[in-house]
Parts: C-alpha cells; structure tokens; sequence
C-alpha cells in the first residue's frame, strides 16, 4: 500500500472513530514524528539518534573515545542506563577481534532527548598501539537492565586493544 493510500486510509478510520466516540490506536510511521497522527518515536531507537566517536583526554596509562549519541529533532525522550552491551570493533567494515567490558556505576539514568545528548567512554590500554577501528556497533540499555530493540553504530576513528573497557552512560555531549 502506497503512503499517500496509508494516509487516507489512517485519516478515514480516525475521522470515523472520532464521530462514533472510538479511540483508534495509530501506528508510528517511519518519520521521526507525524504531524497527521501526533506519534513521536523514541529517541533511543537506533534509527532516532546519531552517534559520533571522539578522542577524549587520556588518563593515566589509558586513551579514552568519547561515544556521544544526539537526538533526531522531534524525537520523543527517552531514559538509558549503564554500558551499552554487544559492542563490535570495525574497520572499515571487517570486525576487528577485540571484545571490551563494562566499568563503572551500572544504575544511574539519563535521559537522552533533542538537544541534550549523552555519551560513554571507550578505555583502552595505552601499552600497545592497538587495533585501528573506525566503527563500533552496540546496543543501549535501559534503567532495570534491559536492552533498546536494535543495533545502534557510531563512525569516527580509535584505536582498540585486549583490555577495552566500556563505561557507562553519562549526560552531556
């Protein structure tokens, strides 16, 4: 069915609900917000946010990656929690090898929305020179430890290492 025919046919069944006293249900389209149905989608959906890697101060014996995830306009807010989990390691489309862990406080909520993003950290062991890398996928978790649907990914370059950790989320870019 065509968008234009989906519309129509949305638009019809609402109209006629609204005349009979009926609530209808309305689908989230594939837009981040519909002016027709007034459905916003949630800004932790991958397709929702953009993520972007970048090299952050280095601390004693470790480099750090800044991961900082921004919210598409007119995406509803939504709350995360601790360190993204099933993090992969690509360059430049091949998996790299190296497997990373969490650290850090697991509990605290942030809420990411437009306009105020959120991040984590990438820690990896400066002893080596590491693996280059210039994309890594991951999942978001929520607050009570479950998992956003779907595999979010952020660009940008870093190197990685046996010993990556991965931190939790933090407000702010």
């Amino acid at each position: 069915m065509g968008m234009t025919r989906k519309f129509v046919v949305t638009v019809a069944a609402t109209a006629l609900a609204g005349a009979a006293g009926v609530g209808v249900a309305q689908a989230a389209t594939t837009s981040h917000s519909s002016a027709a149905t007034g459905v916003k989608v949630s800004s932790c959906r991958p397709a929702n946010h953009t993520a972007k890697i970048t090299p952050d101060a280095s601390s004693a014996g470790h480099r750090h990656y800044r991961v900082t995830l921004t919210a598409a306009p007119g995406t509803e807010s939504c709350k995360l929690a601790g360190s993204p989990t099933g993090v992969k390691f690509y360059n430049h489309g091949s998996l790299d090898g190296v497997t990373a862990k969490s650290y850090g406080g697991q509990s605290t909520a942030v809420t990411l929305s437009p306009g105020h993003p959120v991040h984590f950290d990438i820690q990896v062991p400066s002893s080596t020179k590491g693996a280059s890398a210039n994309e890594v996928s991951f999942t978001l978790r929520t607050p009570g430890g479950g998992t956003i649907p779907g595999e979010s990914s952020a660009n940008g370059s870093l190197s990685v290492d046996a010993g990556t950790q991965i931190g939790a989320m933090q407000a702010g870019a």
